[in-house]
């Protein structure tokens, strides 16, 4: 087996506020390979964006990483000065944000905002730099780009101006990409199309990819392998395809029951019941035991331990399924 390009273990990220700590992150690990796709999914406030953010080094104070290592590419990130960190970022590991017109500054032009990015790694002569550009957003299916390169963010639509927002992270060919809800405000069609475009270019380039979302159904058809997120711990992970045909964890199953598709014409759509719990104050026990359809009495009183077999993980106290024998 190849050795993973990144390693995530019992990574913890607490936010020290007034009213208490915050245990946004709490004892996460996963690993990615070089061409894999990780889907990170679950409902808002369960992690999945501060994990993302404390891989890149960008959680501001209140909140730190407290415990934990992240190894990209047999580096160790963790307590790195800023500086390195500010090195690697867009070099080696890129990220693409949710809302493109946040990040693209809407008073420089395309061209300006790619060279200048450019230009934060790398010694390039004017006419490669502008080569490197137009083949970025060629590679990420903007048309006519040399035309294009001299435009401004608010003369590209929103589906486009996340095309941008790709090309610009795509630039230093990055060993990985985190993707933190890049397709959530745009409409289905152009959601499909930068799927699309997402697949091909990992398989072209070997990029790996976290896709960070809330939405099962757009991860299922881009991710190798899915972790479902909450209350700031992996719940449950493994294949994508064995995830979603035989969810283990009663919240996975929750999710993947509310998706529209799996209603009936006519019918009301399934929901979890109730909101996520304050990670101010997790209850004793497992955090989803309120919410849960398939709780127990012990489920309120002891803490789920994680048990791992065959590529899969799960952290729950009666799987909805028998776990096989041999689990460790």
């Amino acid at each position: 087996m190849t050795t993973p390009l990144l390693e995530v273990r019992d990574l913890a990220t607490h936010f020290f506020t007034r009213a208490g700590v915050v245990k946004a992150v709490d004892g996460v690990s996963f690993s990615l390979r070089a061409g894999e796709v990780l889907g990170l999914v679950g409902e808002s406030g369960s992690g999945k964006s501060i994990t993302g953010f404390s891989l890149l080094g960008l959680i501001d104070a209140p909140g730190r990483i407290v415990s934990g290592s992240i190894r990209l590419m047999g580096q160790e990130l963790v307590s790195q000065p800023q500086a390195t960190l500010r090195g690697l970022r867009g070099r080696r590991i890129a990220m693409v944000f949710q809302d493109p017109a946040m990040t693209l500054n809407p008073v420089l032009s395309v061209k300006r905002q790619m060279m200048l990015a450019l230009a934060a790694h790398e010694r390039l002569s004017t006419s490669e730099a502008v080569r490197r550009c137009i083949a970025a957003l060629e590679r990420v299916g903007i048309p006519d780009p040399a035309r294009r390169l001299e435009s401004y963010p608010h003369e590209f639509s929103g589906g486009m101006r996340q095309r941008v927002a790709l090309a610009i992270a795509l630039l230093h060919s990055p060993a990985m990409i985190i993707a933190d809800e890049p397709t959530t405000a745009l409409d289905v069609s152009i959601q499909a199309q930068i799927l699309a475009e997402m697949q091909q270019l990992v398989r072209e380039t070997g990029t790996a990819m976290i896709w960070i979302s809330h939405d099962l159904a757009t991860v299922s058809a881009l991710a190798d392998r899915i972790a479902v997120m909450y209350a700031g711990r992996i719940v449950e992970s493994g294949p994508t395809r064995e995830v979603l045909a035989m969810p283990r964890h009663p919240y996975t199953r929750g999710l993947l029951d509310s998706l529209p598709s799996r209603a009936e014409p006519g019918q009301d759509l399934r929901q979890i019941p109730g909101a996520t719990p304050s990670l101010l104050a997790l209850p004793p026990g497992c955090p989803f035991a309120a919410r849960c359809a398939a709780v127990r009495e012990d489920c309120h009183q002891h803490a789920p331990p994680l048990m791992e077999q065959g590529g899969r993980s799960l952290r729950c106290n009666h799987p909805l399924l028998p776990w096989a024998e041999g689990a460790a």
